[in-house]
């Protein structure tokens, strides 16, 4: 493996353009995987390294499953593409029949994408389709959150609210779109165990925004449940309930993006049925596969199904779709990672395993520079308060210390998130947040 060592041959890293990643301060150290089994990677130096955010939040079922590889093989060799433009093939109806029995309310409608950024895009194209269907063509104004993300197409980061995907494109971004103020509130809610139980009233900024630019003109109302990639921000006890409220006295669609929440990350399917809020859609995509094979999931309810069907049957309801909807290889992968969380019952034990997990992380609260632990299912973070060297530094090096020290967490500024594999055992906790204590207590 030698001769593979970025260390021994940095010229093969020049190529690859990497994705949210300052690529010339990673190239000069860099940090490459090479194996993954179970809780497990290995680095091309051959060290163990316990993952403690299950990939990219998305191997919910721990890494090189079997069951899964085996399906995408099996496919690949029979049915390695076929096109679900005016055509089919039986796994897409198959696996949309599986997650409608899984999703809440009358969500039985799946439109297959690719990531959780087109799941993000046509869930909005399809809340813009369902108003026009019904002859609200001017209801066309997005809503989203302070914080959010929603994945980086434009109409992601449009409605999302992640200041750094925005501003560089900032020209460019969708037209018609207004933000809710994000629900972090440290002054009130620092170390909260599950969700806070301040700031139900952010919801109310809702009313206002509806007051300003007319329930008439707004489509939808777009949030995550919990938001991941800004930090691990919780809903306050009561927040989507009341979003669901004034979303359905005003006719407003509520989309969930459950990208990171869906699929037993907070202890049920979906962070729907955890908190009992059911909204109109739904986006998945990450662990709907177990990360193995790239592949997203609309949830959509019958009604918004139902008012684009009124056109006739011969005309194409939605002038929206792509290459790889429903790709037999990912279908198949998808349909295996089913199986094993219905076998293995995995999205009970995240709720199960939730209480030692979150005991152990909050055992950090006392340490220097820690300003906040905050944790619900298997999802967790710890926040620092920013070092004399500037924001995200103090996050940075716990994150690479902590990969040294043999455990992968991801470093979001001055945040550290964790969300192991749903398979994790009580000696992965114990080797996650010790080796997160040296961690911290190391960093200047």
């Amino acid at each position: 493996m030698a001769e593979q060592n970025p260390n021994n041959a940095h010229a093969p890293l020049d190529n690859f353009w990497m994705p949210f990643t300052a690529n010339r301060q990673f190239k000069s150290t860099p940090r490459l995987l090479a194996k993954a089994e179970g809780m497990y990677y290995t680095d091309v130096d051959g060290n163990s390294v316990l993952d403690g955010t299950a990939g990219l939040w998305c191997c919910n079922a721990g890494h090189s499953r079997r069951e899964i590889s085996d399906a995408v093989s099996r496919q690949i060799s029979e049915l390695d593409y076929a096109p679900t433009f005016q055509m089919g093939h039986p796994l897409p109806y198959e696996l949309a029949q599986r997650l409608a029995a899984l999703s809440p309310g009358d969500l039985n409608r799946v439109f297959f994408t690719n990531s959780g950024s087109e799941s993000g895009d046509t869930a909005l194209k399809i809340a813009l389709a369902y108003q026009r269907a019904r002859g609200h063509a001017n209801r066309t104004m997005f809503i989203g959150r302070e914080l959010g993300y929603h994945g980086t197409g434009f109409g992601g980061i449009s409605v999302g609210g992640m200041v750094n995907n925005r501003k560089a494109f900032s020209s460019q971004l969708l037209p018609g779109v207004a933000h809710l103020p994000h629900t972090l509130d440290i002054e009130r809610n620092a170390f909260s165990r599950g969700l806070p139980e301040h700031g139900i009233e952010k919801a109310d900024a809702l009313e206002q925004l509806i007051a300003l630019h007319g329930a008439e003109n707004i489509a939808a109302v777009m949030v995550e449940p919990m938001s991941g990639s800004g930090g691990v921000v919780l809903p306050p006890v009561g927040y989507l309930k009341r979003l669901r409220e004034i979303t359905t006295k005003h006719d407003i669609l509520l989309i969930f993006d459950e990208v990171i929440t869906g699929f037993g990350r907070v202890g049920d399917a979906f962070a729907a049925q955890r908190w009992d809020v059911t909204p109109d859609i739904i986006t998945t995509a990450k662990a709907l596969t177990n990360g193995a094979i790239p592949m997203g999931a609309v949830l959509v309810s019958e009604q918004i199904y139902q008012a684009c069907m009124q056109a006739p049957d011969d005309t194409i309801e939605l002038f929206h779709g792509y290459t790889y909807s429903g790709h037999p290889v990912a279908a198949a992968a998808a349909l295996a990672t089913l199986d094993i969380y219905r076998d293995e019952n995995l999205f009970a034990r995240s709720r199960h395993m939730e209480t030692e997990w979150e005991s152990a992380l909050h055992s950090l609260a006392g340490l220097d520079h820690v300003i906040d632990v905050r944790n619900t299912g298997l999802i967790g973070c710890v926040q620092f308060a920013p070092s004399a060297q500037g924001a995200g530094k103090r996050g940075y090096e716990v994150f690479t210390q902590c990969f040294q020290d043999g455990v992968l967490v991801r470093a979001s500024g001055d945040i550290i998130a964790l969300s192991p594999p749903l398979i994790l055992e009580s000696k992965h906790i114990d080797q996650i947040v010790t080796t997160l204590e040296k961690a911290i207590k190391s960093a200047s």
